[in-house]
């Protein structure tokens, strides 16, 4: 089979390394893919949005199937275009990933369907939402309503924050079209769990649970950030709260979006807050997390090539009469290394240097995110990796146990250098504490 996966981070490398091991995949082409993803794959300078140019290429190159990676192709409604020219596509269509696209559309339909979620206002009027927070407990939750890279929720600690949190995303536009309208909500307090699933709206078969790290400092410190590390499974799951998570979050909102006319397929991700009131849904998303798929894919023991395809088909029934999935029971941990100033300014180019050593390390993989090669000019020449983004790398490693995998992948983080790098040095302690 000829494989095109869309986007260029540390998840579409994990999404191409997994794909690699299939015996269903002949040729995986990435569009437009990065330094690291090109050691696997053809990759191709197409960008994620360019809709009709993935569409073109696809149906030149005989893709057999489609993998997309981030959320904003999903949202112009990629899947669509390529059903409409009977083209191989594993992404939910252009309604069913509002439930991303739209916060304000996620809540409501959330409301209709008894999903837990934190109470909730939404305001199209920026003076309208200021004189709320005057009025409201603090801490509370702003949060643009369309697509904003990860960085558009605001944690405001005080009235005087949370009206400036406003002014941000309303008046001075920092995430563009996206903070037209805003949510604001109560601050839900607990430990995070990631929970994804993959569905083709009539069955659904659930991956191993995580962790993501927002906070770009250590100790959750610093502005929000894409992630800067995760870790699989989260212990704070147990095998009961899981079951409660996919009765009254995954199941119902499945069947809700089936109710109300669209049909869900691909991947359903759960961002869940675990309160002393049980699972409450912070946000959804659409498509593979990042870096949960860092973590998630390695502990994964079945074809996923074979999955995504049967839930393309819409015939998933076929994986779970097979027996389901199958995983590695050991940990997994991704530490993320990002450029100076991330996730302000930062600039690129900057030499990486210790990656021969990490590669040499068992049970450790590189995920690449912002990467790409220097040019080589002679057959003699070195590759060499340069940074071409904030998150730059994603550092994953197995252990026996979550200890192991956490020694392991910082043992393998302290050999990487660029310059003005920093990561977080607490990745998978909350799951040693819960222990």
């Amino acid at each position: 089979m000829r494989i095109l996966v869309i986007g260029s981070g540390g998840r579409e490398h994990a999404l191409v390394w997994k794909i690699t091991q299939s015996k269903l995949a002949d040729k995986i082409f990435c569009c437009p893919g990065n330094g690291g993803i090109s050691d696997l794959a053809e990759c191709i300078p197409i960008k994620a949005d360019d809709i009709f140019g993935l569409l073109e290429f696809a149906r030149r190159e005989k893709i057999d199937l489609t993998v997309v990676g981030p959320e904003v192709p999903l949202s112009l409604g990629i899947v669509d275009e390529f059903q409409k020219n009977k083209l191989n596509i594993f992404g939910p269509n252009k309604r069913a990933a509002n439930l991303e696209g739209s916060k304000v559309f996620s809540k409501e339909l959330m409301h209709r369907y008894n999903v837990p979620t934190a109470a909730f206002n939404i305001f199209h009027d920026p003076q309208e939402a200021k004189k709320f927070i005057e009025y409201r407990p603090v801490p509370c939750v702003i949060k643009a309503d369309g697509l904003a890279q990860g960085k558009g929720v605001i944690i405001a600690q005080t009235i005087d924050e949370g009206k400036d949190a406003v002014r941000l995303i309303m008046e001075d536009r920092a995430f563009g079209s996206a903070g037209n309208k805003i949510i604001i909500e109560d601050c839900l307090q607990g430990q995070e769990a990631s929970i994804l699933v993959i569905t083709d709206s009539r069955e659904t078969v659930v991956l191993a649970s995580a962790q993501d790290h927002k906070r770009v400092f250590t100790d959750d410190r610093g502005p929000n950030t894409g992630g800067m590390g995760a870790y699989s499974p989260t212990p704070v799951v147990t095998d009961s709260l899981f079951k409660e998570i996919l009765d009254k979050i995954i199941y119902p909102t499945i069947d809700g979006l089936v109710k109300e006319g669209i049909e869900y397929q691909g991947v359903l991700y759960a961002g869940v807050m675990i309160t002393k009131d049980g699972p409450k849904v912070l946000e959804f998303n659409v498509r593979f997390g990042d870096p949960e798929t860092q973590v998630i894919l390695p502990r994964l023991n079945s074809d996923l090539l074979e999955v995504m395809l049967a839930c393309s088909h819409g015939s998933l029934s076929k994986i779970i009469k097979s027996g389901g999935l199958k995983w590695d029971k050991r940990a997994c941990v991704c530490v993320v290394c990002a450029s100076g100033g991330y996730p302000a300014s930062f600039e690129k180019d900057k030499e990486i240097s210790g990656l021969d050593k990490v590669n040499k390390i068992k049970d450790v993989v590189v995920f690449h995110a912002g990467t790409k090669k220097s040019a080589v000019h002679s057959p003699q020449s070195t590759v060499k990796y340069l940074t071409n983004g904030g998150r730059v790398l994603g550092i994953t490693g197995l252990g026996n146990t979550i200890n192991e995998a956490i020694k392991k992948t910082y043992k393998a983080v302290e050999k990487i250098g660029f310059d003005g790098m920093h990561y977080r040095r607490d990745i998978g302690r909350r799951a040693v504490d819960s222990i």
